[in-house]
């Protein structure tokens, strides 16, 4: 009888439990709660940030579109990319911005989600277009005859068309399986947006399959292009040490090599934040890799691609002048 007691007990803990789960509306993204004296550094160091990203990003946009010299496949990716990176930092920062303002970070269920569906998008969308990026580098160093014929615009477009809609559905399915998982009555987020090592640690029960999708997914969306951007850049520098001049190794380092260190920057810190077991120990090292491939990347996306690429700062010398004289000129 007392062993009954305490089934029944257990069960109607169980019963009350998935109560409170379904009757949660807010989430609390804790953010940088644990350094409140920081928030107003805080706040003016990211908004400086953002405003670097929008500005550097939206400047290759615009040299890209206005100079004739970059209508080339390379630099109508590198356009699409910086129109990415706009988004894609955008899911986050101003949420993470009015929070340090306001002090209180909560968040609606459906908020949440919304954010982690776009988040996973635009994050697949960005694994896919740098492997695109490493496929055009590709054609055009070890095939240059035929790059005019195989990345016709047609194509390019296509390609990135694909690269942003190929994770939508896949997306889809992962927030819906994260946020139908039983929540336990705790609702804070110990993160400063809603991502899916943060809300596992929130769940109850086994959910061992569920981090197994994870996985999965990660492999499909992170591993995945990664492996075909090495499998293109080792056919790409076994092309290169085979040129006979240093000139030209020179000059096809170059065009690889901003390139390749975005790849490195964003896969690196995106793999180890998914691809590492979930523990509870160092719960800062999720948030300061989180932060690197979200905030800091983008940020340094424009200034790897300008100032390592001659044509972008010979386009700005051209460009900038212009958009200057006419300002003055309407003024």
């Amino acid at each position: 009888m007392p062993s009954r007691n305490i089934n029944l007990q257990k069960e109607n803990k169980v019963k009350n439990t998935e109560t409170n789960v379904t009757n949660m509306k807010d989430f609390v993204l804790l953010g940088f709660s644990d350094i409140p004296e920081f928030h107003c550094l805080l706040f003016a160091v990211f908004f400086i940030i953002y405003m670097i990203i929008l500005l550097g990003n939206g400047i290759i946009i615009l040299i890209t579109r206005v100079d004739s010299t970059l209508h080339t496949p390379m630099y109508f990716f590198i356009s699409n990319f910086s129109f990415l990176e706009i988004c894609y930092v955008s899911v986050t920062l101003p949420r993470m911005l009015m929070d340090l303002w306001t002090q209180e970070g909560i968040i609606s269920f459906s908020a949440c989600a919304t954010q982690m569906f776009f988040f996973l998008v635009l994050g697949a969308t960005e694994c896919f277009l740098l492997a695109v990026m490493a496929y055009d580098r590709y054609v055009a160093i070890c095939n240059p005859l035929h790059y005019p014929l195989v990345m016709n615009h047609k194509f390019c477009i296509q390609l990135v068309a694909a690269s942003w809609i190929s994770g939508i559905p896949i997306q889809i399915g992962m927030t819906v399986q994260i946020f139908t998982l039983p929540f336990c009555e705790c609702n804070q987020i110990n993160h400063f947006f809603c991502d899916i090592p943060a809300m596992l640690k929130l769940a109850c029960g086994n959910i061992f399959v569920n981090e197994m999708v994870v996985y999965l997914c990660a492999v499909l969306f992170v591993t995945l292009p990664f492996l075909l951007i090495l499998v293109s850049y080792s056919r790409i520098i076994s092309t290169i040490l085979k040129l006979p001049s240093n000139t030209g190794r020179t000059k096809a380092f170059s065009t690889c090599s901003s390139h390749l260190i975005v790849v490195v920057l964003f896969y690196g810190s995106a793999a180890i934040n998914y691809l590492k077991p979930q523990s509870n120990q160092y719960k800062g090292i999720d948030k300061l890799l989180s932060l690197f491939y979200t905030i800091l990347t983008p940020m340094f996306n424009p200034m790897i691609y300008s100032l390592r690429n001659k044509d972008v700062t010979e386009a700005l010398r051209r460009v900038l002048p212009k958009s200057l004289a006419m300002r003055d000129n309407r003024s």
